[in-house]
């Protein structure tokens, strides 16, 4: 699941995003939330695949377990 979650300081204020987007996976797990169904997301957002929001979904599942996942940050470059 992580492989396609990135979180980057310098993309959407370091939101977790889909990798190589700046579809943030808040916005995908609450367009599940509202009913949306994954043709329409999918439609809405058209680089992001079906396997992209089941990510999303199970991204957010971990962090209801309230566990800490250790997540490499990249860092700016100085």
């Amino acid at each position: 699941m992580f492989e396609r979650i990135s979180i980057d300081p310098n993309i959407c204020h370091a939101k977790a995003c889909i990798k190589g987007t700046r579809v943030m996976v808040s916005v995908l797990v609450d367009s599940v939330a509202a009913g949306m169904a994954v043709p329409k997301i999918k439609k809405s957002f058209p680089s992001i695949t079906e396997a992209d929001i089941r990510a999303a979904l199970a991204y957010a599942a971990a962090l209801t377990r309230e566990q800490v996942f250790p997540y490499p940050i990249l860092k700016k470059a100085v």
